[in-house]
């Protein structure tokens, strides 16, 4: 969610430099490379971020899988054009079962997490048949399976590494992005006497074509957007089985995630209103009516319409399966319509020409500025975090009390050695290490309040384009080291299970061999064998 959603500047000449237009396309660029960076944290922490995300995707596909068999799923190609087309091979992570393409494409081979942290496998895949053991035999494959193998690659053989998805390569794409848009903004306006509109036009354009060509070192581009394209589709795609059995599909976290990422990127779908706006008017300047600024902000509003349907899609399922905690997708659905007041408010106060009613529309924005910053930030740390979950446990038992508890008392039951003070605020598993999750934690709160940079916006950038860039970035950096405690948290639920068995296995290595009380029995206090004739 955008740090501060209100709406760049649009009215203006038609002609000339105009900033605003290079926005979306650096940030985008900064976003590719931000995305490299997380994808390289994620490996050297050993977190297999692609299990992670097509985990949801995997169970749906062997609950469809299951009804099928037992003749409740109804048509099977209907539940094969319902799942997804390219992701929905990644195997569920319970059972240890081999990759799927998302996981092949960023270099997982294999179904544990200590995979993703090492080179990718170089042995066959499993077929697309659940867990790690035999496959069973597939039917045909009709036009549907053919189209799903192009978009997955051929059969269950690994990928190359050229077709692999890596830090290395997305923080390369991006650096040759943002040389590409300096570049050919340089030479379409300093050298062809063209206008920024057509610079930006030119800089997507180039793109598209040279991703477009059958090269081999592009490859993992192409597929990775068919991936990017097909998210996108699932996103509006009803998740209402209606024919069916009536009951909503749950939303997979992949989607839930690519959401969110959109919503970082709301200004950037503003800026694409605004670019279409411009261009619709060139070379004449835009009217100054209240059409013109509100179908640029309508864009800009669509990440959070439908992060919002995501959320009333969880509530129905939850109110079908009775879940007691179906109210929490209700409060995040109000936590992003906190989101679309100040894109309103923001949008009316550019076409307002008298000072005193701007002046009065800026109190109302900072109000909700304050009123979504902190419900976001309050939902970051606890919702999408797991942190300060219970505050009833957080300090008086860890940090003040926690080691009078650690010896265990005289009761003979070893206890589990005492958390640390950061560990007990936080939450008890903190893979990113206790140093590095206060450090984001605390980044992130300032980052959720870089909209107070509108009080010193004349004193730090020369214009409004500049001060809305920079709030574009700190946001995309803030999603950046939002991802890593996202996927980490999701990475512990999906695996609490084996965790708790492996605290048991740990607290049960340090208990002694022998009881408490045989192994008081040391030469000096145990009694003798004539003590014992005595008595």
């Amino acid at each position: 969610m955008s740090s501060g959603q209100e709406v760049g500047e649009i009215f203006g000449d038609g002609v000339g430099p105009a900033t605003a237009l290079l926005r979306s396309p650096t940030v985008l660029v900064a976003a590719v490379g931000l995305w490299g960076a997380n994808v390289f944290l994620f490996r050297a922490f050993g977190i297999d971020y692609a299990k992670v995300l097509t985990l949801d995707l995997a169970r749906e596909r062997e609950a469809a899988a299951g009804g099928a068999a037992r003749g409740e799923g109804g048509d099977d190609d209907f539940w094969e054009d319902a799942a997804t087309d390219e992701d929905e091979g990644a195997t569920c992570g319970d059972r240890g079962g081999g990759g799927g393409s998302l996981e092949k494409r960023h270099g997982h081979g294999g179904g544990n997490a200590s995979s993703s942290a090492g080179a990718p496998s170089s042995a066959p895949l499993p077929p697309l048949s659940g867990g790690g053991g035999p496959s069973t035999p597939s039917k045909p494959r009709g036009r549907k399976g053919r189209r799903r193998d192009s978009l997955r690659g051929t059969g269950g053989s690994a990928e190359s590494d050229d077709e692999a998805v890596t830090s290395s390569k997305l923080v390369g794409f991006s650096l040759s992005l943002l040389l590409l848009l300096h570049l050919s903004s340089a030479a379409w306006i300093h050298v062809l006497g063209g206008s920024t509109i057509g610079a930006i036009f030119a800089f997507y354009a180039a793109v598209a074509v040279g991703i477009a060509l059958p090269l081999p070192s592009t490859k993992w581009i192409r597929r990775a957007l068919a991936t990017v394209f097909h998210r996108t589709f699932e996103l509006v795609n009803p998740r209402c089985l209606c024919l069916q059995s009536g009951v909503p599909r749950a939303v997979p976290f992949v989607d839930v995630f690519f959401a969110d990422a959109m919503c970082s990127l709301s200004k950037v779908f503003f800026d694409w209103g605004m670019l279409w706006h411009l261009a619709w008017h060139y070379p004449d300047p835009v009217p100054m009516e209240l059409h013109s600024i509100a179908i640029p902000s309508m864009a800009a509003s669509l990440p959070y319409l439908i992060r919002a349907r995501q959320c009333l899609v969880m509530h129905s399922v939850g109110t079908m399966k009775g879940d007691p905690k179906r109210y929490q997708h209700t409060l995040n659905a109000i936590k992003y319509s906190t989101s679309l007041w100040p894109l309103v408010v923001s949008a009316y106060q550019k076409v307002v020409e008298s000072p005193e009613e701007k002046a009065k529309l800026e109190r109302v924005l900072v109000a909700l500025f304050v009123v979504n910053s902190t419900y976001s930030l309050a939902w970051d740390i606890v919702m999408d975090w797991g942190m300060m979950q219970d505050p009833q446990a957080m300090v008086p038992e860890t940090c003040a009390g926690g080691a009078a508890g650690a010896g265990g008392g005289g009761g003979g039951t070893p206890s589990k050695p005492p958390k640390s003070c950061a560990r007990a605020v936080l939450r008890n598993r903190l893979r990113f290490g206790a140093s590095t999750s206060i450090a984001i934690l605390l980044v992130d709160t300032v980052l959720r309040y870089s909209w107070l940079l509108r009080f010193w916006e004349k004193d730090l950038f020369p214009t409004s384009d500049a001060y809305i860039l920079c709030t574009q970035f700190l946001e995309a950096f803030r999603r950046a080291l939002w991802n890593l405690l996202r996927v980490e948290w999701e990475n512990i639920k999906q695996n609490r299970g084996k965790e708790a068995e492996r605290d048991d296995v740990e607290l049960a290595e340090k208990e002694p061999f022998l009881p408490v009380s045989a192994m008081a029995m040391s030469p000096r206090t145990a009694p003798t064998m004539k003590s014992k004739q005595e008595s």
